[in-house]
């Protein structure tokens, strides 16, 4: 059994980590910004002096995508600058580092799924910070494995789901952009695999095998797709409309497409993905729970 320290204990992945460390033999411990500020290293230091963790799994981010574009020293202090002290930390205490990253890192212009290895050339403040970090994290720290994830969502804190489902149920209505092309990722999932992966460190079945991993559910879609099924599983007879970027202007560029491959994460550590459809029915079936 060992101890396990997640920061952004509060956001939609680390809640989906708390949700499912009740089947884990290991115990965690669950911190957001407010009892482990990683913008400051010193606070670092201290809590790992007072703690015996054996791994730390990083779901701490700067998300507000299009907010970064104009408060890009906050996006910058928690996305860049505090990973490089949490992965120094990690190095100093010698303990393993999983990150969470982003598909942003890349420009969406390919036409095939990118791979650890792609070009990265971020288009917003958030894929910049988020790639510095990742950066830092790799030279800072030679035990750390780095997730690249995608359209994230969970039954848990805001996201596109309930978005598209409070919307749906609202109006008669909804225009949804289709030129975006990627795979949802249920949070879910992904925590799921997380600890796969530690588990099976643990048990030596493969050795903790550092650098850049991508994970998303199985399969392709536009955000036109995905919301028309949320709404199919939910029973909202709304009309989706679909759109171009072009007549949805954000402040932040968004990849036009952003499909990872998953063929490295999945022979590593021997990770099942489940196809995006089934793990939203997942998702869906808790929140009609949750909301009744």
């Amino acid at each position: 059994m060992k101890t396990i320290l997640v920061t952004g204990g509060n956001g939609q992945l680390g809640s989906e980590l708390l949700a499912i460390s009740k089947n884990s033999p290991h115990t965690f411990i669950f911190t957001d910004y407010l009892e482990l500020d990683i913008t400051k290293e010193k606070t670092i230091t201290t809590f790992f002096e007072n703690h015996t963790i054996d791994y730390v799994i990083n779901c701490a981010a700067y998300t507000a995508v299009d907010k970064a574009e104009e408060d890009s020293l906050n996006a910058t202090l928690l996305n860049t600058q505090g990973i490089q002290f949490l992965a120094h930390a990690c190095s100093s205490f010698s303990i393993p580092l999983i990150h969470i990253s982003t598909d942003y890192v890349f420009d969406g212009k390919s036409h095939i799924p990118y791979v650890e290895t792609s070009l990265v050339n971020p288009q917003s403040v958030y894929g910049t910070t988020k790639l510095q970090g990742e950066q830092y994290a790799l030279e800072t720290h030679s035990q750390t494995i780095i997730i690249r994830t995608s359209w994230l969502y969970s039954s848990f804190g805001n996201n596109f789901v309930k978005t598209m489902i409070r919307l749906g149920l609202e109006r008669e209505s909804l225009s949804v952009i289709y030129d975006q092309i990627g795979t949802p990722t249920y949070a879910r999932d992904l925590a799921e695999a997380i600890l796969t992966i530690i588990d099976g460190v643990e048990e030596k079945r493969h050795p903790f095998t550092a650098g850049i991993y991508h994970y998303s559910n199985e399969g392709v879609c536009s955000w036109f797709d995905f919301a028309k099924e949320i709404h199919a599983l939910w029973g909202i007879t709304c009309s989706v409309i679909p759109i171009e970027t072009t007549q949805y202007p954000t402040p932040a560029k968004r990849p036009h497409y952003s499909v990872l491959n998953k063929s490295k994460i999945k022979s590593t550590y021997g990770i099942h993905i489940p196809y995006w459809k089934d793990s939203l029915q997942n998702c869906i079936a808790i929140l009609k729970q949750t909301t009744k």
